[in-house]
């Protein structure tokens, strides 16, 4: 027999699902919410019941609420949509269940309403290790966010953006919106374009971010600015990426990097006491961009962990062994090593596919040492007599440890490393535990780096194009460089990096039309082409811009972290798969006749 539903009618809810405590111990209150689980014991019923704000446990118990609304409750399903009526009871000692808030009562019920029936799911909600694949759970979203713990990425989500707007306000940004809907620039990514019904054959583009609006507002004096931005991108997806974020956006007027961070770091340090209740050390350590290559491998390295690069440059040019001294000896080559406390017990199998991490990502080989005496003879062939022992002196190495390194120009060079310390790093994180910690049971390391070059040659098009974007002020003593050498002019542009996660990126930007239009031109806009695109905020600096700098914060990806999740997915209400499809919605669609008729375009 189905269970009857019924309405409302003059109920109300009095508590929430994760509100009561022992002291309200006795009161008659209503609970509304979801079936997550039930069980029979011998007669009496135990109801789990779930809102986003907890768990309460409700007993249907024959004594006290009678027989006929045990029947009723024996025969909810998972999911149901309830509304129970009650005293709440405190629960025995030996029964208090430690793990959720309202573990110390439940709520003996006198009155049932079912609501809402819930037909057979697609996956259980209530399964602590879920099981459902990605896919299925994205196309049923409303489903998945039922979930306690995506249901908490939700409520931290809105703490975090809260806190931002508290900390922002308090230092004296004023919240301000910029346009969706924007005239279409080159900023490295694919625009998302949007047809104009009113102008046939004219676009609007989705802002990838709100950049010329932030540096027009400084100019018409709105000397620091902040919004939670939505950003568009039609770019490929990773874990950490989609075609839609929120940025948490700033700029400021008469300031230098140095102001900036301040109150970058500022937010952070109140971001993690508000939302972890941890207090976050500042300032944060600043590296330039060359520091971080030569010593990590990475513009965004993870600082929990050591496995820093050791340049051997010179001790290995002093090696008999071409393939070891040629790199060393080019121009512009380096030899770099890594040591690894321990490494003499890493099987030669382990060590090989080493060598394979660094030749994936660039690099021509791989040389390891195991520091034991029996592998002396065979390491002096390349590094003969004294020089193998000035060798390990140099890197630190001990007997028992083992030492990797490769040469090579030395970008490439180290970017292959690089890929090496990460993966040695994983291995020592897992081994410690942090995998997938947060609060106090993570280490945060936060870092800036700063001083990237200004462009990066584009070998494909051969071309110079920006490393970041074509609105950083260069370093004043690399401006006689830009037409003669871009390759040698360094920008003030930093990267806010944690745990290995680039958090955001800013710059000091250019406040000066004729510096604007230089840089324009080296990567290859011509005056004309310039005006084109950008000719509102060129047009603008010529009515006195002050001085000003900001950057872009990716708020999902922030959140990620502070949830402890491996995807930016986990952290947003409705993501979008790798192909940036909504599996929810069945978006992207294709319009039909009549719309694409009164925006003029033809379907091909």
């Amino acid at each position: 027999m189905e269970l009857e539903l019924e309405g409302l009618g003059d109920w109300r809810r009095t508590h929430t699902c994760g509100e009561l405590r022992d002291t309200h111990a006795k009161a008659t209150v209503t609970l509304m919410g979801w079936v997550h689980r039930s069980r029979d014991h011998g007669g009496v019923l135990f109801v789990d019941l779930r809102d986003r704000h907890g768990l309460t446990q409700v007993v249907f118990h024959p004594e006290t609420g009678g027989a006929a609304l045990l029947d009723r409750a024996s025969r909810l399903g998972n999911e149901f949509v309830v509304a129970v009526r009650g005293m709440v009871v405190v629960r025995p000692a030996d029964a208090v269940n430690a793990e959720i808030a309202t573990g110390a009562i439940e709520l003996d019920a006198r009155e049932l309403k079912v609501l809402s029936a819930c037909e057979p799911l697609p996956f259980q909600v209530n399964e602590e290790h879920m099981l459902a694949s990605e896919d299925l759970r994205l196309k049923h979203r409303y489903l998945d966010l039922r979930r306690p713990e995506l249901s908490r990425m939700l409520a931290l989500r809105h703490r975090a953006a809260m806190a931002a707007r508290s900390y922002l306000s308090g230092e004296g940004f004023l919240e301000i919106e910029t346009p969706m809907l924007v005239k279409t620039t080159p900023e490295g990514a694919r625009d998302y374009v949007v047809p104009s019904r009113v102008h046939h054959g004219r676009y609007y583009a989705l802002p990838q971010s709100p950049q010329l609006y932030k540096q027009t507002l400084m100019i018409a004096g709105q000397d620091r600015y902040f919004q939670l931005a939505r950003c568009l991108r039609d770019e490929d997806l990773r874990a950490d990426r989609q075609p839609e974020h929120t940025q948490i956006d700033l700029e400021m007027s008469f300031v230098t990097e140095d102001d900036v961070f301040t109150a970058v770091e500022g937010l952070f340090a109140s971001l993690w006491k508000e939302c972890l209740g941890v207090t976050v050390p500042t300032p944060f350590p600043r590296i330039t961009y060359d520091e971080s290559m030569r010593t990590y491998g990475s513009d965004k390295p993870d600082l929990r962990f050591g496995f820093t690069f050791i340049d051997v440059t010179a001790l290995c040019a002093e090696s008999p062994r071409n393939v070891i001294a040629n790199g060393a000896k080019a121009p512009g080559g380096v030899a770099v090593a890594i040591r690894i406390p321990g490494g003499a017990a890493i099987s030669g199998t382990q060590l090989r596919k080493y060598e394979d991490v660094v030749k994936a990502a660039g690099a021509g080989g791989l040389t390891f040492f195991k520091v034991q005496a029996a592998d002396r003879d065979k390491q002096q062939v390349i590094f003969p007599g004294d020089l193998l022992d000035r060798f390990l002196a140099h890197v630190g190495a001990v007997d028992g440890d083992a030492v990797v390194f490769t040469n090579g120009p030395w970008e490439r060079t180290c970017k292959a490393l690089g890929a090496l310390r990460t993966q040695l790093g994983a291995a020592e994180l897992e081994q410690r535990g942090l995998l997938g910690k947060t609060g106090s049971e993570q280490e945060w390391r936060f870092l800036w780096v700063r001083q990237f070059p200004l462009f990066e040659y584009n070998e494909d098009a051969k071309r110079w194009e920006p490393k970041h974007h074509m609105f950083t002020m260069p370093n004043p003593e690399h401006l006689e460089h830009l037409e003669s050498d871009p390759g040698r002019v360094l920008a003030q542009l930093y990267d806010l990096v944690l745990n290995g996660n680039e958090l955001g990126s800013g710059s000091v930007r250019i406040h000066r039309p004729d510096i604007q239009e230089r840089v324009m031109k080296v990567v290859g806009l011509s005056q004309a082409q310039a005006h084109e695109k950008f000719g509102f905020l060129l047009e603008a600096y010529r009515y006195a811009s002050p001085p000003h700098a900001g950057i872009g914060i990716g708020l999902d990806r922030v959140l990620m972290l502070l949830g402890g999740r491996d995807s930016i997915r986990d952290v947003i209400a409705f993501p979008r798969t790798a192909s940036a499809t909504n599996l929810m919605d069945g978006s992207p669609s294709e319009p039909d006749a009549e719309q694409l008729k009164e925006l003029g375009i033809r379907h091909i």
